[in-house]
């Protein structure tokens, strides 16, 4: 059957407390939510993705300007040419940034409708199951009136452990390399000897000589526990710096959350810029091409934590076999709000340090449609 509508809708939902990471100031975050509705059925497919804290518009005009004529008629079914159809239409638009997240979202949503089909989670649809996946508590992000700084982390890390979690990440690059230590140093006091922390530093420094003082700061302040990772030191184009901070360091190097396609990621393997690859279905392309590239870094032994979005990337991270965690944000901790958008008997659920796999066909959450109305741009 045939594709019948493809609409997209930008929404705005702010943070309560202006919330910092060492490059910049989230007070809210734009989202661009996509339906793809089939002729034979009033049941639609539902993609998103995030867009920064002001490109939701722009996202959603390429869906609704680009996008949608070009699939109107297509095969509803035929997910991967779909995909070709809309990279090859908007090659002169952009390859990265806003017009493949439209591209991501679209997808998402084909896919999505797929799997509500077939009446499967979209987990088990693409070859997964529905059991639990490996998640970590996110956060450590620079928020006023906390405080200390460290006591700050402290009472985080503690909250996750109270929550399940054993493993965890906070931000670095925000503050003085000698404060942002202390913060890690706070961190692996209040883990006690368990799980793991890593450190994202958001694109922070700008040499690699910077980087590398930095982390000698964060690895002597957590002693004895080992960082799981470093991530994003470098500028995400720096793909030659990440690789030889890769080469002078005992942390592993993470990076790829901002990289926009295969292509990107098949530089960064090349040229060995990572130990652990953070794609991100809603930056680059959506399932379709998330799922060429996680395969891409089993072929080279690289594990794959991607980035953000858990409601998404729980069932991709299901459906292959080199997935090393899933980044999980807690909704009260208002950094990542996109499920005020979901009905809560759909949140995603989390329970001993996994993320839990909705058995509902699909991605398994529904939108809150009074919600989405309150929020449009």
């Amino acid at each position: 059957m045939k594709i019948a509508s493809v609409r997209a809708v930008a929404v705005r939902v702010p943070v309560k407390r202006p919330t910092r990471i060492s490059t910049r100031v989230l007070d809210k975050r734009d989202y661009v939510l996509v339906w793809v509705r089939r002729e034979d059925t009033e049941e639609e497919g539902t993609g998103y993705i995030y867009a920064g804290t002001s490109g939701g518009a722009v996202v959603a005009e390429a869906v609704n300007g680009m996008l949608a004529p070009l699939l109107i008629g297509r095969s509803a079914d035929d997910v991967v040419g779909a995909w070709d159809a809309m990279y090859q239409e908007t090659l002169l638009h952009g390859r990265r940034g806003a017009v493949m997240r439209a591209v991501s979202a679209v997808d998402i949503a084909l896919w999505d409708l797929s799997a509500k089909r077939a009446g499967l989670p979209l987990a088990v649809l693409l070859g997964g199951s529905a059991t639990p996946v490996a998640a970590y508590a996110s956060g450590g992000y620079y928020q006023p009136d906390e405080g200390n700084w460290a006591d700050a982390v402290t009472r985080e890390i503690a909250g996750n452990i109270e929550s399940g979690f054993t493993d965890h990440k906070i931000k670095v690059g925000g503050l003085p390399v000698a404060e942002d230590a202390a913060r890690v140093q706070a961190a692996v006091k209040t883990m006690e000897g368990r799980g793991r922390l890593a450190v994202d530093a958001n694109n922070a420094y700008r040499t690699v000589a910077e980087a590398e003082r930095a982390l000698q700061a964060f690895e002597e302040a957590a002693g004895d526990t080992r960082l799981w990772w470093f991530e994003e030191p470098l500028s995400p184009d720096d793909v030659h710096g990440h690789a030889r901070l890769r080469d002078r360091s005992a942390t592993p190097v993470a990076t790829g959350e901002i990289a926009g396609s295969r292509w990107e990621f098949r530089d960064l393997i090349e040229r060995g810029a990572a130990d652990i690859l953070q794609p991100d279905a809603g930056v680059m392309g959506g399932v379709t091409e998330f799922l060429r590239v996680a395969a891409a870094a089993a072929t080279f032994a690289l594990p794959v934590a991607p980035h953000w979005h858990a409601n998404l990337h729980a069932h991709l991270s299901a459906a292959i076999t080199n997935c090393l965690t899933v980044e999980h944000f807690a909704l009260e901790k208002d950094i990542y709000n996109f499920e005020l958008l979901v009905t809560p008997d759909t949140r995603l659920d989390a329970a001993g340090g996994c993320v839990l796999i909705p058995e509902r066909p699909g991605l398994g959450f529904d939108l809150q449609d009074d919600a989405v109305r309150r929020y449009a741009v």
